[in-house]
């Protein structure tokens, strides 16, 4: 029987607490591997539409950057940007689409967050959370370079393009 075979069990510790260990397999954060065909499928729909050269940033579940292609000539900001985007969708759980709606009604609430992420959270449209067909979050992504509503369009054609079954 391999690691990947052997279900997760528990260790007792010294102090009676139980520690779960949990096999890499468990895992549902999005691999490298899906994270550049989630890019490079965001970056052809946008060839595709002839728009600004754009930057995409794909996030693991815990916000880490997995992945990020910037197309030549893209703006000096736009990795921080995409990053920013997809670090507020992940941070509140929606799509930066739904903060932007929101945040005219809770500028308190957008104050704060901005505040706390140091300002690494954008709420315009471009951030995307990504889910596995089970509905579980599994990373998300971050477009800047053309029109908000145009890096909100190349995310949800990349993400609706892309298999995470493998």
């Amino acid at each position: 029987m391999t690691t990947e075979d052997t279900p997760p069990r528990s260790l007792q510790t010294s102090s009676s607490r139980s520690i779960s260990i949990i096999k890499s397999s468990d895992m549902t954060d999005i691999t490298l591997a899906q994270a550049l065909r989630i890019i490079d499928a965001a970056l052809s729909e946008a060839r595709k539409l002839n728009l600004q050269p754009m930057t995409v940033a794909v996030l693991d579940r815990g916000g880490h950057l997995t992945a990020l292609k910037r197309e030549d000539n893209s703006g000096n900001m736009r990795a921080e940007i995409a990053a920013a985007k997809a670090r507020g969708a992940l941070g509140l759980g929606q799509s930066t689409r739904v903060m932007s709606e929101r945040v005219d009604h809770l500028p308190h609430f957008f104050a704060a967050i901005a505040a706390l992420t140091d300002g690494n959270v954008i709420p315009v449209p471009g951030g995307v959370l990504i889910h596995d067909t089970e509905k579980r979050v599994r990373g998300a992504i971050g477009i800047s370079g053309d029109t908000a509503d145009n890096d909100e369009k190349c995310a949800l054609v990349a993400l609706a393009a892309v298999s995470l079954s493998d």
